[in-house]
């Protein structure tokens, strides 16, 4: 019999039952795919990290991450839920290291912040896809339930990634995004023609105290309706402002993103972009996290 030990976390909060619950599992090194999908499934968050050991000298923790449905190269909220547990229960020193995953080998940092931790994930160099042409934007617009009257035509739908891909949708107005009801079916149809699954609709309008956007996160295709606060999205988010000069350029860009107001787990992260030559080329994201339980699992 093996025993792993599973770990609830919520991501961008330090409020338990609130921001983005993550599952994370240690001691897993001998479980086969099969067993991490149905450890992922029966925990039903929108993922789950299993923290593994290095396989090579590139790396110091390989990191694999599982929807309920399958499993993904990389999460970012079960990022910093998977190095937030390393710190307070693995005993893993503050410190800067390389998790293997399936967008390769990325930074991490633990960051000691008074009696607590946050963690900075680097993704990848951003990577825009071309701006969606005028049927295919019309589909996603349509998907989402969006009126014309509110859909952000100041920039365009756009796959951007930063190691896992999203559609990134700009919409007018807050209440608008607040209000929207997707049709699920349609997003699932569109993630087959676009090769992504994620859709992301944002607003500059109206965001929470102290950030600068307001977004939600629906990925029906690969089994999350909607996520409550996405770590993945906001790398790609902070190139595509500067990008489409929705903010100022500069060297860099810092800003906080706010998530989860529509599915009652408010949070936030930072997100911080730097700059060569006026264009965005390494992003990352800082984020909190708070533990919710702790248990063995027999297996």
């Amino acid at each position: 019999m093996a025993r792993v030990q599973v770990f609830v976390v919520d991501s961008f909060t330090r409020k338990v039952f609130s921001g983005n619950p993550a599952g994370v599992v240690l001691g897993g090194e001998g479980l086969g795919e099969a067993r991490m999908r149905q450890i992922a499934r029966e925990l039903n968050h929108s993922e789950t990290a299993f923290v593994l050991p290095p396989e090579g000298s590139d790396h110091d923790v390989r990191v694999r991450f599982f929807t309920p449905r399958t499993e993904v190269p990389l999460c970012g909220h079960a990022t910093v839920a998977a190095h937030y547990v390393r710190a307070v229960a693995g005993g893993t020193a503050p410190g800067r290291y390389r998790q293997l995953t399936g967008a390769g080998s990325l930074p991490v940092e633990i960051l000691r912040d008074g009696e607590d931790y946050r963690i900075r994930m680097t993704q990848g160099p951003p990577v825009f896809e071309p701006p969606l042409g005028e049927d295919l934007a019309e589909a996603v617009w349509g998907a989402l339930g969006l009126g014309r009257e509110d859909r952000g035509d100041f920039a365009p739908v756009q796959v951007v990634s930063t190691g896992h891909s999203k559609v990134l949708v700009p919409v007018r107005r807050r209440s608008a995004l607040d209000a929207l009801a997707p049709d699920m079916e349609a997003l699932v149809r569109l993630s087959r023609v676009l090769g992504c699954n994620g859709y992301f609709p944002f607003t500059l309008d109206d965001p929470d105290p102290g950030s600068l956007t307001q977004g939600r996160m629906f990925a029906p295709a690969i089994g999350v309706r909607e996520d409550p606060v996405t770590g993945n999205v906001h790398g790609p988010l902070g190139a595509y402002l500067i990008r489409h000069d929705l903010v100022p350029r500069g060297d860099s860009l810092r800003f906080r993103g706010s998530q989860g107001d529509s599915s009652g787990r408010c949070g936030y992260l930072d997100v911080e972009v730097d700059l060569e030559e006026g264009e965005p080329r390494r992003v990352s994201i800082l984020g909190d996290a708070v533990l919710v339980f702790r248990a063995d699992l027999d297996l």
